[in-house]
């Protein structure tokens, strides 16, 4: 029988004037948009270039398809989730990624609302298929809790943060977060943070190697911030709150969750906070992590190794470092050669999913792959 399969890193594009018509005139200049310029695809405001990309660099990758209908429409949407497989899945933004790239706190803020809304009508219609994240303000943090509030009147149980708190912001160790994550557990919203958001650039590196190393590189941004989060006692003090790390991998899980343990053991004299669980009891308890291609976390997760309990797989559709077309092939692949019960497989690829956004794990696709 097929089992449920959700993918934790999904991708829709916004209409790509969503900002421009929506903010007001005193705010257009803050408008995150795209535009051509020669060979070049522009992101950034009036003011701010944020991601300049040649255009078609990635024709010769044979995954993903950033033209695919399903990407800006339902109906491609569901036929290319049949094509995978894929039963259920949280839909990040395109545009809206760059949200933290912006220094000005109205502009923000009005921007995650526009996004929101849209978001809310787009995907609302297939609550079993689609679970909505929202994305959340962040410079001025009473407009983080009165979206957070907003979020959960319209039913969400996800919503984006940082995974790299932007420059001159409080880092995800300081006991000013406590109340915007104590708030999103008393609500039951989980945050995600996806990798990329919060830099200032994506590109930190440049010459031999830079196009391996600053996508590696994004890994480091979820380590150091599950770190902070842990060491920081802002989870720990805030038990109801969860966090999901997206398209950063999961391995590092269990290698991070091994190491805090040994410090906080080793150098308990030093350690400040003092914190009620163990770093890896915490992680297990409110850590969640996507990857596409990480048999590593699989196997940990097989072992019943800490840092493991929530590992979550995801296509990261449609871009060409996920895995359409061919998750099919691809799930199956992850798990060859490898001892796994049945029960971990399941949660790998959906229920671990399913229980974090709490969504009905129902088989909505055939067990047998269609031509895409």
């Amino acid at each position: 029988m097929k089992p449920f399969i959700f993918s934790a890193d999904s991708h829709i594009m916004e209409p790509p004037t969503i900002f421009l018509d929506g903010l007001p005139a005193s705010l257009k200049r803050h408008a995150i948009h795209s535009r051509k310029d020669g060979d070049f695809l522009i992101t950034g405001t009036e003011d701010k270039i944020i991601y300049r990309l040649r255009v078609g660099q990635h024709r010769e990758k044979e995954l993903g398809d950033n033209q695919r209908r399903g990407i800006r429409e339902i109906a491609g949407r569901l036929d290319d989730m049949e094509i995978e497989g894929i039963d259920a899945e949280i839909c990040f933004p395109s545009l809206g990624l760059w949200l933290y790239a912006l220094d000005n706190a109205e502009a923000e803020a009005a921007s995650a609302r526009l996004y929101n809304d849209w978001n809310n009508e787009f995907l609302g219609g297939h609550p079993n298929r689609f679970v909505r994240c929202g994305m959340l303000p962040v410079l001025d943090f009473s407009h983080t809790m009165d979206e957070l509030r907003y979020l959960a009147s319209k039913g969400y149980t996800a919503a984006m943060l940082p995974a790299v708190t932007p420059p001159n912001m409080p880092k995800y160790n300081d006991g000013k977060w406590d109340p915007v994550f104590n708030l999103a557990g008393e609500l039951g919203i989980v945050f995600v943070m996806h990798t990329g958001t919060g830099l200032e650039s994506v590109v930190q590196e440049r010459g031999a190697g830079a196009a391996i190393i600053n996508y590696t590189l994004q890994m480091n941004d979820a380590v150091r911030s599950a770190m902070y989060l842990v060491a920081g006692g802002v989870l720990d003090r805030n038990p109801k709150a969860r966090v999901a790390f997206i398209e950063s991998g999961a391995s590092w899980l269990v290698a991070l969750a091994e190491r805090l343990d040994e410090v906080s053991v080793a150098h308990a004299n030093f350690v400040f906070p003092k914190l009620s669980r163990s770093p890896s009891q915490i992680i297990d308890d409110q850590v969640w992590a996507s990857f596409q291609h990480d048999r590593g976390c699989i196997a940990a997760a097989a072992a019943g190794l800490p840092g493991a309990r929530n590992v979550m797989w995801g296509s990261d559709y449609p871009h060409a470092e996920g895995t359409f077309p061919i998750s099919r092939r691809i799930v199956d692949e992850l798990f060859a050669g490898m001892d796994v019960s049945d029960a971990v497989r399941r949660d790998v690829l959906g229920l671990n999913a399913a229980r974090l956004f709490r969504i009905d794990p129902v088989v909505s696709t055939s067990p047998t792959a269609i031509a895409a």
